[in-house]
């Protein structure tokens, strides 16, 4: 429970009427108006789960909230991230997020922070906050957001999301557990699908963002019983909510410093594996020069699944999924139709060619990757073909 100095946290007239349905509530009255009022809370990440979560903390009159965001509005976003419009794209996040809030609640201070979060500078920009919210969508930032958390002893309220399938929790909440006992060690590199590459309900984030934004309210009123030891998962597609017991871990490694979180997560690592058994690459302008002219000894491969298939496709080209790949079917597939020509892979924007490429060159076939994959072929040899 944070316990703010209240005796200099005084609420206007427009405060009483803009907030009239909290004060009402004998959980949250005057005294817990004043407590959002007095709150700091940081959002990590302005996209799919800090689009709702900002929007509802603002309007419940959190006093200051800062947003940490590198990142420009892009059209694929506005299907998900609806703190966005559409006149925002090509624009900063952080800069339409600050536009909506204020929009929503004039009188709540926004600070900025145009940056990729990292180990020189988290623990500066994490300090001055109550809360931290995390909205990030890979590994290597999840683990820094916690670690650095434990390190300055403030609360870590996480969400994470991927297809229907969603997950909830408070981390490092009055002697509860932190991100390390749900994962003591980040999965291999590749092995989880971006949502970029997976998909995702643009519903889903909606859901699970409010869901940090009431432990996040909870957690400054001081009410209720909050997320911490429990691991609450959620999957839309079936509509069913479960639930797992955390607990802190007492053989886990003290957290005593912040590290290098690439390198944990093992991507130096597969950068070195790459560099040690290169994958050949060519752009898409030198694929169209193969297709152009005719060539007969090349084999095209789109590693994409079928509903991807569906979207746009570049000419020439055979579907072999990567799952097919990863079973071995698609190894033998491959080699099937191979007949001593060469072998191009491309996918959406060149990551899952490049594993597919990986597990083929195991198998002792040598292939060649499509730089930016079909969303390159799109933006620069047919517009035609959506980008997705």
């Amino acid at each position: 429970m944070l316990d703010p100095d209240l005796n200099n946290i005084q609420l206007s007239p427009d405060d009483y009427e803009r907030y009239s349905r909290h004060l009402i509530l004998p959980e949250v009255g005057v005294e817990g108006q004043k407590r959002l009022k007095a709150a700091s809370v940081l959002c990590i990440g302005t996209g799919g789960l800090g689009s709702p979560l900002l929007l509802y903390l603002a309007a419940a009159g959190i006093g200051r909230i800062g947003i940490v965001d590198f990142d420009i509005v892009d059209t694929s976003n506005l299907q998900r991230q609806v703190i966005h419009g559409t006149s925002w794209v090509g624009k900063p996040k952080i800069e339409s997020a600050k536009q909506r809030i204020l929009e929503i609640n004039p009188y709540c201070q926004v600070d900025l922070y145009p940056t990729r979060l990292s180990s020189e500078n988290a623990l500066e920009i994490i300090r001055p906050y109550d809360i931290v919210v995390d909205g990030t969508d890979n590994f290597p930032t999840r683990y820094l957001v916690n670690d650095a958390c434990v390190l300055l002893n403030k609360p870590n309220v996480y969400g994470s999301i991927f297809r229907f399938e969603g997950q909830a929790t408070v981390f490092n909440y009055e002697g509860g557990p932190n991100y390390r006992d749900l994962y003591p060690e980040p999965p291999p590199p590749g092995l989880v699908p971006s949502c970029a590459e997976g998909g995702v309900l643009g519903i889903l984030p909606g859901l699970i963002g409010v869901i940090q934004a009431t432990e996040t309210v909870k957690i400054i009123l001081g009410k209720g019983t909050t997320l911490s030891g429990r691991l609450m998962l959620y999957d839309s597609l079936n509509m069913k909510f479960r639930e797992l017991k955390l607990r802190p871990n007492p053989t886990r490694p003290v957290i005593e410093k912040l590290i290098d979180y690439e390198q944990f997560c093992g991507i130096p690592q597969a950068a070195a594996t790459e560099t040690q058994q290169p994958i050949a690459e060519m752009t898409v302008r030198e694929l169209k020069q193969i297709i152009d002219a005719g060539a007969k000894d090349y084999l095209i491969v789109d590693v994409r699944n079928p509903n991807e298939w569906e979207i746009g496709k570049i000419p020439n080209t055979v579907l072999i999924p990567l799952p097919e790949i990863e079973n071995g079917k698609g190894v033998e597939k491959v080699k099937s139709l191979l007949n001593g020509h060469k072998l191009i892979a491309h996918c959406k924007m060149g990551g899952r060619s490049a594993k597919a490429l990986g597990i083929l060159k195991q198998a002792g076939i040598d292939g060649i990757n499509v730089k930016g994959g079909i969303n390159a072929w799109s933006q620069e040899i047919d517009p035609s073909v959506p980008k997705y």
